[in-house]
């Protein structure tokens, strides 16, 4: 009889330790933002983003407990997507802070973003997660502003990236995203 350990069915969350990433949009964001100060500018959304997206993507490393593979690819993939993205996505809506605006530059910060990511998982051939990772990040980086905006965030401040509202809900989608197409056999225990 196999152990639970050898299960090769999804799970319905990755384990707790994928909650720290919730943390680390309002730590990763408020330290990308100081450095590179306000996103209103290619320079600064160039700079805030990739140093976000770095502590990020080292949390989300860290939290997937071996499924996003090795820990430089999966860092330096999201750092430079979202550099990449950020800079383009606050440009395209001139550095506006309205919630239309945000949820847009969100949706073409994610885009750059999920490929790098999505390309990173699908050289590992996890081809159905490297898919889903690269569709979701867009709605998600876009869905992210809409609680982070309505609960008051300030956000005309031009942060790199949403609060904390946010990040429960990208945390919690992004959760069920990993367990449904990873398999437990493939995670490490």
């Amino acid at each position: 009889m196999p152990s639970p350990h050898t299960r090769s069915h999804p799970r319905p969350f990755p384990g707790w330790s994928w909650v720290a990433v919730a943390f680390a949009f309002p730590i990763a964001g408020y330290v990308g933002w100081k450095i590179g100060g306000p996103v209103d500018t290619v320079a600064a959304a160039f700079i805030g983003g990739g140093i976000t997206a770095a502590g990020l993507a080292a949390v989300q490393w860290w939290a997937a407990k071996g499924t996003l593979g090795r820990p430089a690819s999966w860092i330096g993939s999201g750092a430079a997507g979202y550099a990449v993205g950020l800079a383009a996505g606050a440009a395209l809506v001139g550095y506006d802070t309205d919630l239309g605006s945000l949820v847009l530059m969100g949706l073409i910060s994610g885009l750059p973003l999920g490929i790098a990511q999505g390309w990173v998982l699908a050289r590992q051939d996890r081809r159905r997660l490297a898919a889903a990772w690269a569709a979701a990040m867009p709605i998600l980086f876009g869905l992210g502003w809409i609680p982070s905006t309505a609960i008051g965030v300030s956000v005309d401040e031009q942060f790199t990236v949403f609060g904390a509202a946010g990040a429960v809900l990208f945390m919690v989608l992004s959760g069920l995203l990993v367990a449904r197409f990873t398999d437990s056999s493939t995670r490490a225990a």
